[in-house]
């Protein structure tokens, strides 16, 4: 982990944050974030954030705005929806998300024979005692990754994201809470439909971002197998930079993150172009201009500012609203993506006039 690697601020934010004031950068350890529990701000969440893109980037090479979004949700307490080939690091990228973040991690393979109770856990008799007992499944972790959640069956589904939204189970009339935090990253193949069940839009809501990985340059994978030559092992190990108690109080400082009336109009403004979008049946719910205002207040907090730019807006708006959006079949069929729909929205949704700048 050397400091060439660690940039001024994540990336996608460009001029409109340019003046932003910003405090130096310390260099970020896990004692930075632990031993000075009373000063947690801002600044925390930039020191946090860099201390673990940089353990990740270990791992995994070449993604560090991925990586950035990936983050951006956890920070704002949302669940994350990847969707790519395989072979592309979805499961590393979940599994060391929970390493370096020192929170409980399981993980499920959705296959089409798994029932709910494979994942909520049910109630057995126990031997011993001839009383019922509740054998908790991997729903209770910190971090669950439904891998290729798209070949499990609706009801199986269904039972995951009821636990995404409440944040709790309900077996045997019984409604057992959730360890907080409580996150969960999904993956999906997008290129083999045979044996699969495609998530619903209004499953799909319950996401909070949805994006891909995307293949790395040339120079990047070659690096990767030169790195895999050295190490001499398959798994790269890494070192937590924080805990889940770190991290609960992280998620308090992005809550605190300021956000301008005319910022949140512009949020409710590009909600409402993409219902109006002559290219969409249906257009995001206020679930969505939620999500808008959660993953910017991250993503401004790890920018090192206390406020929400347009700019911040604009980095997240694709990964949390075009998984929202109902295209229409004729656009569907002309290759038209959700993605490109919601950068038509930006591009003509005028930015607010004036922003009061709230900094430190």
């Amino acid at each position: 982990m050397n400091d060439r690697n660690l940039p001024p601020r994540p990336p996608g934010s460009g001029p409109l944050t340019a003046g932003a004031t910003r405090a130096p950068q310390p260099q970020p350890t896990r004692a930075s974030a632990e031993t000075q529990p009373d000063q947690f701000s801002v600044d925390t969440v930039v020191r946090w954030s860099q201390a673990v893109i940089r353990e990740l980037e270990r791992a995994v090479l070449g993604k560090r705005e991925v990586l950035h979004l990936v983050l951006t949700g956890v920070l704002a307490d949302g669940h994350i929806l990847l969707e790519d080939v395989p072979g592309l690091a979805k499961t590393l990228i979940a599994r060391s998300i929970a390493t370096v973040t020192g929170l409980d991690f399981s993980r499920v393979q959705f296959t089409p024979d798994l029932v709910p109770g494979d994942i909520t856990g049910s109630t057995v008799l126990d031997l011993q005692t001839r009383q019922p007992l509740f054998r908790p499944g991997p729903i209770f972790a910190n971090l669950v990754l439904g891998d290729e959640i798209n070949r499990a069956p609706p009801k199986t589904q269904a039972a995951l994201l009821e636990a995404m939204e409440e944040r709790q189970v309900t077996i045997d009339g019984v409604s057992r809470p959730l360890p907080g935090p409580f996150l969960v990253i999904a993956t999906q193949n997008p290129i083999e439909s045979a044996g699969t069940y495609p998530l619903p839009e209004a499953q799909l809501d319950r996401f909070l971002l949805k994006f891909g990985i995307g293949y790395p340059s040339v120079e990047q994978e070659s690096e990767m197998l030169v790195r895999r030559s050295e190490r001499q092992q398959e798994q790269v190990v890494l070192n937590p930079v924080a805990d889940r108690t770190v991290l609960g109080r992280l998620q308090r400082v992005v809550e605190a993150i300021y956000v301008d009336p005319a910022v949140a109009n512009y949020m409710v403004r590009l909600v409402d172009a993409t219902r109006q979008s002559a290219r969409t049946q249906s257009g995001a719910s206020p679930r969505g201009s939620l999500a808008l205002l959660k993953a910017a207040r991250a993503w401004a907090a790890m920018s090192g500012r206390d406020f929400v730019t347009p700019e911040d807006v604009q980095v997240v708006a694709a990964p949390a609203l075009a998984h929202r959006l109902m295209l229409r079949p004729d656009e569907w069929l002309r290759g038209v993506t959700a993605e490109q729909v919601v950068g038509e929205c930006l591009a003509q949704t005028p930015l607010p006039r004036a922003v009061e700048e709230r900094v430190g």
